[in-house]
């Protein structure tokens, strides 16, 4: 089997998940096209695929995080576009990554809670009461003894 060379050498690619009551994918594709500068954006029905240098990329991820920071998630791509590896036209179907992304994105509304209530200010513990004092109490019993 011949090695396999990349086609998009020095590129990476990220996958940007939106779960967002405030922000669908085609929302977020729009502003993340605004911002874009040279890097390769394709919408996709879970948010967006972002592909480009390093440090394009994670300039661009950091942005458009800044949109709902507790809504929106990213991970790294596993392969490169067209690796023969994991290509749909060389394995026929989708591509077996994208149901391991069904099955986080029902998993992320629980996330987007917990980054919620974690960036909420907690209150201050009420104070704890004092011990009632033995020797008060003896004078109260003592008092109702007829």
């Amino acid at each position: 089997m011949a090695e396999y060379v990349p086609k998009y050498v020095g590129t990476v690619t990220k996958y940007v998940f939106v779960e967002s009551p405030l922000l669908t994918p085609k929302d977020l594709a729009v502003r993340a096209y605004e911002i874009s500068g040279g890097v390769m954006i394709k919408e996709t029905c879970f948010g967006l695929q972002v592909t480009g240098t390093p440090d394009e990329v994670e300039a661009l991820v950091a942005k458009v995080r800044e949109f709902d920071p507790s809504h929106i998630f990213v991970k790294d791509r596993g392969f490169p576009p067209g690796d023969e590896r994991r290509c749909r036209a060389n394995l026929g179907g989708a591509r077996p990554g994208y149901l391991g992304h069904e099955f986080e994105m029902g998993k992320v509304r629980y996330i987007s809670k917990g980054l919620e209530a974690a960036a909420t200010t907690v209150p201050p513990l009420p104070e704890k009461p004092k011990p009632f004092d033995a020797r008060r109490l003896k004078k109260l019993m003592d008092a109702e003894e007829p």
